[in-house]
């Protein structure tokens, strides 16, 4: 029979020690729910034969994966895992599988080489039964591993007893299956929830396999910390530690140079080209591309954001949903909101702050700046204290500035208006009507001297 694999993450836990109400598989790690990690390192070996168990808020989690959109199964109880997989059982059947690898979606470190090894030694005994056991000083809320002249188990934290089981030894079940439906499916009716928990535990089809004269294959993966899960805070922020010290460590193995590298947190979807120079503190987060030979400073924040080849990032600067062009100079303290584009060469400078705007190649507005739903053309010069009137208090207007225009310091532009090419704007004007080709526009007062009183 040729065999036909898939996945299945089990992701239906409310995670009670995390102290929230949401999933726990939506909690974050680096910007990403850590159930996106499982799915990743599966769909890198099975493709779209993997499906989630989901139950607890199911609709958020839903929401979060829309590509896992017809390919969750719901466990409208929270019974144990034991009971997620018979939930599950009718649709890995009906996909036609042979043997499903279960992981569990509270396992952010897992890797799709550390699974993939795991299948490797359970293909190769063709057992009926495998699963991944690693070895921790402190085990914790893990279950252990049992192994005596009767074979081998699994017994949950709550139910060891070491007078009945004998002394832990630190050996314990990482929550990673591999199993042959054909002859486990079977006994999933013989599961007991005769336990501390009153759960249908997994782990108890080791020993109804062995009874039943299955072969049962338990892979020792030594202290693997790829396989740990995630039950708390603590263990949260520790596991994505982790995952940052790996992120940064494969970026500096592929060339970029990350200086103060233990503060840059860098997520998991980030492109940075080879010769790119990083300080930290620094985050950068979502599906973020750095070009070669950019620079990024200190104590900046850099979100879903395309940064060109050969952009100097200076100090202090906040830049999410934006798109900055080779050879641009940002900052300090500047802020590139959704929608700002910095067209080639451009400056956006000390607080100086884009939204919805546009700066055309070599135009420049270099402090104290506002430019929100605005398209500022190729060379032109905006002065310090400039800002664009967007917003009427109901609807939002847009300010057009044609190339080689100068917009003196402190000038208000009240929106909808076009300035021209060429044009020239005196500093301190208010400027409410559109400005021709050439022109040279004042909105301001004149100026007055009295005898001081």
């Amino acid at each position: 029979m040729t065999q036909r694999e898939g996945a299945l993450a089990l992701a239906a836990g409310k995670g009670t020690r995390m102290k929230s109400d949401a999933p726990k598989v939506l909690a974050t790690l680096l910007g990403k729910p850590m159930l996106w990690y499982v799915a990743r390192a599966l769909s890198a070996l099975f493709g779209d034969e993997v499906r989630a168990v989901v139950g607890h808020r199911a609709e958020a989690v839903e929401a979060a994966f829309p590509e896992l959109a017809g390919r969750l199964v719901l466990q409208a109880e929270q019974l144990g895992t034991g009971h997620a997989l018979a939930c599950a059982l009718p649709t890995l059947t009906a996909a036609g599988l042979t043997h499903v690898l279960v992981v569990n979606g509270d396992a952010p470190l897992v890797t799709d080489a550390s699974l993939g090894a795991f299948l490797d030694a359970a293909r190769n005994a063709d057992a009926d039964l495998a699963f991944v056991t690693i070895s921790l000083p402190d085990p914790g809320s893990y279950g252990r591993v049992v192994r005596s002249g009767q074979g081998v188990a699994i017994v949950e934290a709550k139910d060891f007893d070491p007078a009945v089981h004998g002394e832990a030894t630190g050996e314990i079940n990482a929550g990673v299956y591999r199993l042959r439906l054909e002859t486990i499916a079977p006994l999933l009716a013989r599961l007991s929830n005769a336990n501390k928990s009153g759960e249908y535990y997994i782990t108890d089809l080791v020993a109804l396999a062995q009874k039943a004269g299955l072969s049962v294959l338990p892979v020792g993966c030594g202290d693997d910390e790829a396989y740990l899960g995630i039950n708390c805070p603590r263990e949260l922020v520790a596991a994505e530690e982790i995952l940052r010290r790996r992120i940064v460590d494969a970026h500096l193995d592929a060339g970029v140079i990350i200086r103060a590298g233990e503060s840059v947190r860098i997520g998991p979807e980030v492109a940075i080209g080879p010769g790119a120079d990083l300080c930290g503190p620094l985050e950068i987060y979502g599906p973020t591309t750095i070009g070669t030979g950019t620079t990024i400073a200190s104590h900046c924040r850099i979100e879903n954001a395309e940064i060109a080849s050969g952009a100097t990032i200076h100090s202090y600067c906040h830049i999410a949903q934006a798109r900055v062009a080779s050879g641009c100079l940002v900052g300090p303290y500047a802020r590139l909101r959704p929608g700002a584009v910095m067209e080639e060469g451009s400056h956006a400078g000390n607080f100086v702050e884009m939204k919805k705007a546009t700066l055309g190649p070599g135009a420049k507005a270099n402090h104290l700046t506002y430019l929100g739903d605005a398209e500022i053309g190729a060379g032109t010069n905006v002065g310090a204290g400039t800002i664009t009137c967007n917003y009427d208090g109901v609807h939002k207007h847009k300010t057009v500035i044609g190339k080689k225009a100068f917009i003196g310091s402190n000038t208000s532009l009240v929106a909808p208006v076009t300035i021209g090419d060429g044009a020239l704007v005196g500093a301190g004007s208010v400027i409410t009507s559109d400005v021709p080709d050439g022109a040279l526009a004042l909105g301001r007062g004149r100026q007055v001297i009295k005898p001081r009183k």
